[in-house]
């Protein structure tokens, strides 16, 4: 299976060396930016998800209640 799928993307990576640049271009733009895009909205999820589970709360600090 994965002999399969290797040579399929040899295949694949020499048609992209072979292609034209401006080929190349377009499709490092529609391919490449939109997974940047997406892994970088789903880091900054999982950080702010994070920061608010070990950050403390705003109201832990004021023992008094005058809020």
């Amino acid at each position: 299976m994965f002999n399969g799928l290797a040579d399929w993307w040899d295949g694949v990576e020499l048609w992209l060396a072979q292609a034209w640049f401006p080929v190349q271009f377009v499709l490092v733009m529609v391919v490449v930016v939109p997974l940047c895009l997406a892994a970088a909205w789903v880091l900054d999820k999982l950080v702010g998800l994070f920061a608010r589970r070990l950050a403390p709360g705003r109201d832990d600090d004021s023992s008094d209640g005058s809020a």
